[in-house]
């Protein structure tokens, strides 16, 4: 019940009068000259309010200022379906109030910012924002600038704004430069932005902790900094799966607010060592082989990802290997529930309960469990050896706009689980039926030949006799592919993930020809002895890999994925006044 009654008075709204209240958490007001059956009231959340404004105030699309004295507008969040996604579009509602004084005006405006301060503590104030300019339709600086800057702006956020020049600047930047008195990273891109802020905040938290993150069996420290996403990328994966829809405008207001959304990361590791961190996906055979084959076909644009689907497809490829996993406690949640992780997700808070306990000396999940990775501990672990069509770990569900549902629909984005998805040597046909039940509502994992598993860690290797079929063939395709430098791709200046060792130079080197063997069995009768990996977009030159799950690792400024019944926007009878009620929650 609302007992802190901060402000009550008549306000005008145009020609007409309302009766506004201000409690400490809602800001109401209401039709005064209609009958009680036809009164109108919107109520608007404190904690969503955007900015308070003296004056008649327009921000979107340009900004205007009418300056007068009994007058002020208020912004806050109003949310409306999407056509084409699942989630909630979030745009800037926009109520100009006109006061009999300016000094009752003056108590409005005072009060309000008030409740802000008192009710909001989250909100960020001081934000670093990297643009990417060349990302998706190179349309990041338009973006930033015409669009989320003057929201930035109207809430009283200062940022400091590099625009980057070329690839890992912004994770250099963040693994070197002083970071003092911000209070979160902001990416102006896609999902290649994102893994670059990803890396850097990941390594240079590891820094300041002290600690040897190419080690797969420490427990890494959750990053301080929040994280938040503009999407302005050819791919927005990760701010679909978190936000629900791709919408600029939609971004900025949960970065405003101070959302808060903790994310798993998986470690990727191979020779124990660091070599990528994934939030999305991690995949072998026809994921790998994709993006291998959309690498020869970049002038095509987006439309080289269709290309490289058939073609690949078409190629009807398997490969033998053997997947070893750590399961994930099955009375917590499973990959085939059918529940979805939506904004206020239950298993999620639990989990974060489970995470992070009260006592000292926990940091993560795996905190008083370092034993579980140890090669002592091999009996929890499950082998399984075969051909597969390709093997996927992905944190989170990894929707998109073509596959609203994504790779594991009731995976979780904060529950220090990973999902494990194999799919096994098939007949071709039976294989497009699962790739297409991705863009429909059909479950992909009711197919006799598709296992998903909830886990913690996973081990992939190649079964005896394979290693050698790995190094066959490289001729002049091994040697373009070695002029792309993938150790650079993945390499940390400054960080403790050193590639540079020796031991793992070497094994890089022969690895390149695993990318090369690949690339070649399109254009070659023999189809290719092992496939590579994609993670989160980009090819690791290395087959043998131990990926591990750290929970709750970083934190977006989002909230998870709305739906329609997040939005209250409907006509209802009061029993005690019998009004319309609007409620923006």
């Amino acid at each position: 019940m609302e007992t802190d009654l901060r402000l009550e008075s008549s306000l005008w709204i145009g020609n007409k009068r309302y009766r506004a209240v201000l409690t400490g958490w809602h800001l109401k007001w209401t039709e005064a000259d209609k009958k009680n059956g036809d009164k109108k009231t919107v109520s608007v959340p404190v904690a969503e309010v955007v900015g308070v404004e003296n004056g008649r105030v327009e921000i979107l699309p340009q900004k205007s200022v009418e300056d007068t004295d009994k007058d002020f507008t208020v912004f806050y969040i109003k949310r409306s379906r999407s056509r084409s996604t699942y989630g909630l579009l979030w745009s800037l509602g926009r109520t100009q109030f006109s006061c009999p004084s300016r000094v009752l005006r003056d108590q409005w405006t005072n009060h309000l910012r008030t409740a802000l301060k008192t009710h909001s503590p989250l909100r960020p104030h001081r934000l670093l924002v990297f643009i990417n300019p060349f990302g998706g339709k190179k349309k990041g600086r338009e973006i930033y600038h015409s669009l989320v800057a003057p929201l930035f702006e109207l809430a009283g956020i200062s940022s400091h704004v590099i625009v980057t020049e070329r690839a890992n600047q912004a994770r250099d930047h963040l693994l070197k430069k002083d970071l003092t008195g911000f209070d979160g990273v902001v990416c102006v891109g896609g999902d290649g932005m994102f893994s670059e802020v990803l890396h850097g905040l990941i390594g240079r938290t590891q820094q300041e902790a002290g600690l040897c993150e190419t080690d797969p069996a420490v427990t890494l420290q959750p990053c301080p900094l929040h994280i938040g996403i503009i999407p302005a990328g050819s791919t927005d994966c990760v701010c679909y799966a978190t936000v629900g829809v791709i919408d600029p405008v939609s971004s900025a207001l949960h970065i405003i607010i101070g959302d808060s959304q903790p994310l798993d990361v998986c470690s990727v590791h191979h020779a124990s060592t660091l070599v990528r961190y994934s939030v999305s996906l991690v995949g072998y055979g026809f994921y790998g082989d994709v993006l291998a084959e959309s690498e020869k076909h970049r002038w095509m644009g987006p439309l080289r990802y269709d290309y490289s689907g058939t073609v690949v497809y078409l190629s009807n490829r398997s490969y033998a290997g053997i997947v070893q996993y750590l399961p994930a406690d099955p009375l917590l949640s499973s990959p085939k529930d059918k529940t979805r992780c939506l904004s206020g997700c239950n298993v999620c808070s639990r989990s974060t309960e489970r995470l992070f306990p009260h006592t000292s000396d926990s940091g993560s999940l795996y905190s008083s469990h370092f034993s579980q990775y140890s090669n002592d501990s091999e009996g929890e672990w499950v082998s399984v050896e075969g051909r597969f069509r390709c093997v996927s770990i992905t944190c989170m569900s990894s929707s998109c706009a073509r596959s609203p549902l994504g790779l594991s629909p009731s995976a979780h984005l904060a529950d220090g689980t990973g999902d494990l998805i194999l799919v096994w040597d098939t007949h071709p046909l039976s294989f497009l039926k699962f790739l297409y039940r991705h863009t429909s509502t059909q479950d992909q994992f009711d197919l006799p030949f598709v296992e998903v598993h909830r886990v913690k860690a996973v081990r992939f290797s190649l079964p005896d006799g394979r290693e050698e079929e790995v190094h066959e063939g490289i001729g002049e395709l091994n040697r373009a592919i070695e002029e792309r430098e993938y150790v650079d791709t993945v390499s940390r200046n400054g960080s403790q993930q050193q590639l540079a060792q020796s031991v793992v130079e070497r094994e890089t080197m022969n690895e390149h020809k695993t990318v090369a063997s690949i690339l070649c069995g399109l254009c070659c009768k023999k189809t290719p002895a092992v496939s590579v990996w994609n993670c989160d977009g980009e090819i690791l030159p290395f087959t043998e890999i131990f990926c591990r799950i750290h929970g709750q690792l970083v934190r977006l400024y989002a909230r998870g994925i709305e739906d329609g019944a997040a939005m209250q926007n409907c006509s209802q009878e009061s029993d005690k006044n019998k009004s319309r009620c609007i409620t923006y929650k």
